[in-house]
């Protein structure tokens, strides 16, 4: 890789000679967020359609549409979806010939119900949903399960799940944490790759590698049964072409040729924990993957490095190397559960895999080295990726096109970012462009760090050029409050901004009739140019008032969204908007969920078994076995969850993180509780949630 300078990361030239200036790059005032949806659900990943709508998925099963006309926001699809841990629905990607020759060919990736164990409600005290940890292979069997690559009709409001044509299979340990999201992408030539977690539970290793070979032991502790394994799936980059009708075809070109005994000719990448998000540059080839860290704060000699995010640009078949190398420089030690003793650590070069779990080849390929790697602390070799927690995200590659700059209200990102690919960091909320010379990383940048973009998930350009994100927001396994689809969009320093639109209504919920008196109080234009008001109050794309403060009088029972979309009619690029909805409850009433225990400021140590009682208030009759309690292990802001049982009392053991201080770790317990209720004739079924987080005091 080419040398970095640490200040600026610039290639420092063999021989000085006079060059032009270098461009400067865009203010972060050229740049304005745009929200599209700020009730997204628990998001995932999304997927911009060629006519600038948007879709986008819930980890519980839904696929939301963005109308970019209207801006409203509505249910494609509902799956239903398998939740335990970190399962559910997945990522979604459009075919891509997608819109051309009456294609609309719509890729999911998500976890199907199948017949895996689930709580028992009526059994308290013992979640039949929890995979034993130690136990037998009979055990374990009945855990076994998988996620599915299948690809629906999208008829450009609803998916189609009868359409549905199932890809490709991959297999799981279901029961347990963690790691088994998966990203698609496709190529140039149509080929589709998947990346997909190690699907390993990381909290009995000290926050190192988890190798535990133990025979009693659930095999889900031992990450050598899946990224290391040659003949396994998981902690993989897939690279597949799919067939018309379902399933596919291997391209020539992957890791192994088709054939080799013990491996999957599948496999394009292996050697990865969570590569949560992959990109690729189409007009390259580059594959960019981001893949997260364990957690160990410091370094260990007897256990190995400290937790280590990676970033690689990817043009050949590698290994990278989890769970023996963090990178090709940074190896872990070899480690034996039943002893707790320290081996040697591991040749990087030539890295061997001897695990009882591993069903593929003991000799495995030497371990690639990423563009780039860190750790909590400040880079020494990356300066410019700041401090905090870990979580390295693969952004796209930006392909200026002039076209999308000479609409009536461009929005398109300029030149300068022309073939540069960005990182973006979960944690540490930001975006930087990496610029990548002849297969060596020449720089890093801060883009537009001003804006806030919290917990970034998902982000892509859309045909318009503009730069679309998903944010997850800070929480847990919920809608928080922060979550929202937005578009950043390029106005230039001096351009026209889109209106803020602002609505509210009073009441929102009630019997028949209710007349709701609606407000666009808090609609700001930083322009200050006159802004037209457009209000369709049930969402059918039909505007009932231009009024800035309408009422409406709702006389059905029903779940109805009002939206407000507010244009700038002045400017030099006038046309910009903005929309927001407010949903309206007439009737059936959503439920109200709380905690009586426990509360926040209880004592707590990890280990501990805590009772919980929630109570439900809704209007219709509660059923308590549709009360789901999920124990989170919180870590920093993001969480891990550990089990989910039913019931609105009952208990829970906490889970003990091996190796982590809970007080240098800032490790938390969150208790998430959720009900939704029955609906009735003319009201979808109503959901709600309470949460609440333990600090540890061990």
């Amino acid at each position: 890789m080419a040398a970095l300078m640490a200040t600026s990361f610039a290639v420092t030239p063999a021989v000085a000679e006079p060059s032009a200036p270098a461009e400067a790059a865009p203010a972060d005032t050229s740049f304005q967020k745009v929200t599209l949806n700020d009730g997204p659900g628990e998001p995932v990943d999304l997927a911009v359609l060629p006519n600038e709508n948007v879709l986008h998925t819930t980890r519980g099963g839904e696929v939301w549409l963005n109308d970019a006309k209207t801006g409203l926001n509505s249910l494609a699809a509902t799956l239903d979806v398998y939740q335990h841990d970190e399962e559910g629905l997945q990522s979604v990607a459009l075919d891509p010939e997608f819109g051309t020759k009456g294609n609309n060919w719509v890729y999911l990736y998500y976890s199907p119900p199948q017949d895996t164990p689930v709580d028992d409600p009526s059994t308290t005290g013992v979640n039949e949903g929890d995979a034993p940890t130690t136990g037998t292979a009979a055990d374990f069997e009945k855990f076994k399960g998988s996620l599915t690559l299948s690809r629906f009709k999208f008829d450009g409001s609803t998916i189609d799940l009868a359409s549905e044509q199932e890809i490709l299979e991959v297999p799981v340990d279901r029961g347990i944490c963690c790691h088994v999201g998966g990203d698609i992408v496709f190529d140039a030539q149509g080929d589709l790759y998947l990346s997909t977690g190690d699907d390993t539970n990381p909290f009995s290793s000290g926050g190192f590698t988890p190798l535990d070979e133990r025979p009693n032991s659930n095999p889900a502790f031992d990450a050598q049964r899946t990224s290391s394994n040659t003949n396994d799936l998981r902690g993989k980059v897939l690279r597949i072409t799919p067939k018309d009708g379902g399933g596919y075809t291997v391209p020539e070109g992957n890791l192994f040729e088709p054939g080799t005994a013990q491996t999957r000719p599948e496999i394009y990448v292996m050697g990865l924990r969570n590569p949560f998000r992959i990109e690729l540059s189409k007009s390259t080839g580059e594959l960019f993957i981001a893949d997260y860290s364990p957690d160990a704060r410091t370094a260990d000699p007897l256990r190995g490095p400290s937790g280590t995010g990676k970033w690689a640009v990817v043009t050949e078949p590698s290994n990278y190397g989890w769970p023996y190398c963090a990178t090709a420089e940074l190896p872990y030690n070899d480690y034996d559960f039943a002893t707790s003793t320290s081996g040697k650590a591991f040749d990087c070069a030539a890295p061997v895999n001897e695990s009882p779990n591993n069903t593929g080849l003991r000799e495995l390929p030497p371990v690639a080295q990423p563009e780039v790697w860190y750790s909590y602390g400040a880079s020494s070799e990356f300066p410019q990726l700041e401090t905090g927690g870990i979580g390295p995200m693969a952004g796209p590659a930006y392909e200026f096109d002039t076209k999308a700059t000479s609409g009536q209200a461009p929005v398109a990102w300029p030149a300068y970012y022309d073939g540069k690919s960005f990182l973006y960091e979960w944690t540490r909320d930001y975006i930087k462009a990496m610029t990548v010379d002849n297969g060596d990383l020449a720089s890093i940048e801060n883009v537009a760090r001003s804006l806030v973009v919290d917990n970034p998930i998902d982000m892509e350009f859309g045909p318009n050029g503009a730069l679309y994100v998903l944010e997850y927001g800070d929480g847990y396994f919920g809608e928080n409050p922060d979550a929202q689809l937005s578009r950043i969009d390029h106005i230039g320093v001096n351009g026209n901004h889109s209106p803020v639109a602002a609505a509210s209504g009073t009441p929102t919920v009630g019997a028949s009739p209710l007349t709701v008196q609606f407000s666009s109080e808090g609609t700001t234009d930083a322009d200050g140019d006159k802004l037209r008001y457009e209000w369709d109050f049930n969402s059918d794309g039909v505007v009932d008032s231009e009024e800035a403060n309408p009422t409406r009088t709702y006389e059905e029972n029903g779940t109805s969204t009002a939206s407000l979309k507010v244009t700038d009619l002045g400017g030099k690029h006038r046309g910009r908007h903005s929309s927001v909805e407010v949903p309206i409850e007439v009737g059936n009433q959503a439920p109200v969920v709380e905690f009586i225990s426990p509360v926040a400021s209880q004592g707590f140590e990890f280990g501990d078994t805590v009772t919980f009682d929630v109570r439900v208030t809704d209007d219709q009759p509660v059923d308590c076995s549709k009360v789901q309690v999920t124990y989170i292990l919180g870590h920093h802001t993001h969480g891990h969850p550990q089990t989910t049982t039913s019931g609105c009392t009952g208990t829970i053991t906490t889970t003990v993180p091996e190796g982590h201080d809970p007080a240098v770790d800032d490790l938390s317990a969150v208790f998430s509780a959720t009900y939704t209720d029955a609906g009735d004739q003319a009201s979808a079924p109503l959901t709600g949630t309470a949460e609440v987080v333990l600090t540890a005091t061990n």
